[in-house]
């Protein structure tokens, strides 16, 4: 399977269910090296479980999920979509991700038709920030590792990421609270808007917490360490495409309690903003650390 096919593959869930007080849905799973399901690929197919039941010319704006329980990365998951509103201008739904009969992830997300109003924005000079295809691939750097089992999570992942700042996967270079990389999808993808913005959300979470991870030295490959993502929001500004290189740029404010939080800005080329996320996640480290 390419990197595209599995990418919509994953995106694309299926009615399983007559439409009554509820939409359900399934989406196909998602393999991972330690067994767990991909936050992203949760929150992706949550995206595209709701966008099926939403007015047609209103796309989405905003999500706000929490993560509740671990599922299996090798079962299939199940949406329940709940139409909560659809006045006027905007469309609210809830879509809780369950595998055998437990919530795993419960998601709110609101959409909007198109309108004309106030606007404004903090554009990013890129004038300083090296070109995607100047900078390294994660084959250039660690294709001498395919023969690794966890590795492939790496290297064989739909998106194309390529770091301006060194990565974290095996140490940690410059040990600082920011970071930035560029990201694609590694294929044209097809379908709306919406599909577009799923695979946004798809790929946010593969590295929303390094930044909290690099400010205190600790690389992926840290024996022991253990992490969760505990929520997610999202805010979709403006029009963009997935397969077309956006610059994801990272910060960590703060950590405490074994918690880190995290924002992160997504530009297109021309430097506009075209999403903002949040995250806050769990991060234990080995005992002693």
């Amino acid at each position: 399977m390419t990197a595209e096919s599995e990418l919509l593959a994953m995106l694309s869930v299926i009615d399983s269910d007559a439409r009554t007080r509820y939409d359900i849905l399934t989406g196909p799973p998602l393999p991972t090296p330690h067994g767990r399901s991909f936050g992203g690929q949760v929150l992706g197919q949550a995206i595209a479980a709701v966008g099926t039941s939403v007015p047609e010319g209103r796309e989405i704006h905003s999500m706000h999920g929490y993560f509740l329980r671990p599922g299996s990365s090798s079962e299939r998951m199940t949406f329940e979509v709940a139409r909560l509103y659809d006045g006027r201008s905007f469309s609210t739904r809830r879509a809780q991700a369950y595998q055998n009969g437990d919530v795993l992830m419960s998601m709110i997300a609101s959409f909007q038709g198109i309108e004309a109003g106030i606007e404004h924005q903090e554009s990013l000079d890129m004038s300083g920030i090296p070109d995607p295809e100047s900078l390294p691939t994660v084959w250039e750097k660690y294709g001498h590792l395919a023969d690794s089992g966890r590795a492939s999570w790496v290297l064989n992942r739909p998106f194309d990421l390529r770091y301006v700042e060194s990565d974290i996967v095996l140490r940690v270079e410059d040990q600082a609270s920011r970071q930035r990389l560029w990201l694609r999808a590694r294929d044209t993808l097809p379908g709306t808007q919406l599909i577009h913005s799923a695979a946004l959300a798809f790929a946010s979470d593969y590295v929303l917490m390094e930044p909290v991870l690099r400010r205190h030295g600790v690389p992926w490959a840290t024996p022991g360490l253990s992490t969760a993502s505990l929520d997610h929001s999202m805010w979709f500004h403006r029009p963009f495409r997935a397969d077309e290189w956006l610059l994801y740029e990272l910060d960590s404010p703060t950590a405490q309690g074994g918690r880190g939080l995290a924002h992160g800005r997504f530009y297109n080329t021309a430097g506009d903003l075209v999403a903002s996320v949040a995250q806050e996640s769990m991060i234990r480290l080995p005992s002693g650390e």
